[in-house]
């Protein structure tokens, strides 16, 4: 669906399981449906984001990839800040197949684009919808957006209006393709669903809303113009969920360092 139509109650979703409310009460189909949701608080409440934030789709928070460094070895080198950035020269990924195959590449790419922490900052979210999304939607969307990350939305996130933590805490919207499959296929459109774990939340000793993992299932309506897969919209919903394991909790510091320290990953098929 376009924005706008369908049920208005959801950021971004017709699946009236999103997490993330336009603010204000507002009112529009973020594009067929919420992004993710960035950060839960102990109640469960606190803006799930999307990611969704993340809402994510906050698009772009879609991604892309790889350095080979290599291997046989330890080394005593720390990874640099920019291990924190995806491996490959472009943020988001393009330029896939024109077939079933490269639409669920496409899909998987930008689930982790939308649910991603760029979509909370205003100059990365400009680039990710206009990278991701078919061209007649990238206007309507850049002002949904941001009217759904206001500097309010940002603040009960405890982030400032250009979507960073406060010194000492780090923002963590990182997540992680399952598997994917096509459940409509046509030569110019595809329906593809994505399922997705994930780590989101705010590492620090003060922060209210710690970083948690979370499994939810993306679905996204797929174009092909211009010589690729682009978004016309997506929406997401909980699960499927395995039972938690038994692991032990991680400090603050440590889940903050290995943000640092691990870039994060894009994915094709």
């Amino acid at each position: 669906m376009s924005p706008g139509d369908g049920n208005d109650d959801d950021l971004y979703g017709g699946t009236g399981q999103t997490r993330t409310r336009l603010p204000d009460g507002g009112q529009g189909d973020m594009y067929g449906g919420a992004a993710r949701r960035p950060a839960r608080s102990s109640s469960r409440s606190l803006i799930t984001v999307v990611g969704v934030v993340v809402l994510l789709v906050a698009a772009i928070a879609f991604a892309n990839r790889g350095d080979d460094a290599s291997s046989d070895g330890a080394s005593d080198k720390k990874p640099g800040t920019s291990a924190t950035a995806p491996t490959g020269t472009k943020a988001v990924a393009s330029g896939f197949a024109h077939d079933e195959q490269g639409a669920q590449s496409a899909a998987a790419n930008y689930a982790v684009a939308l649910v991603s922490a760029d979509i909370l900052k205003p100059d990365r979210r400009t680039e990710i919808v206009r990278q991701l999304f078919v061209p007649d939607k990238v206007a309507g969307l850049e002002a949904k957006f941001d009217k759904a990350y206001s500097t309010g939305f940002l603040s009960r996130l405890g982030l400032d209006t250009n979507g960073n933590a406060p010194a000492g805490q780090t923002y963590v919207s990182r997540t992680v393709p399952v598997g994917t499959k096509t459940t409509a296929y046509s030569d110019g459109t595809a329906t593809a669903e994505v399922w997705c774990t994930g780590a989101f939340g705010t590492a620090g000793e003060s922060t209210k809303s710690p970083v948690t993992n979370d499994w939810f299932t993306m679905t996204l309506k797929l174009r092909w113009t211009g010589g690729d897969w682009k978004v016309e919209s997506f929406s997401q919903k909980d699960g499927p969920s395995p039972v938690n394991g038994d692991n032990k909790i991680s400090s603050a510091d440590e889940i903050a360092k290995a943000v640092e320290q691990y870039g994060g990953f894009t994915y094709a098929r």
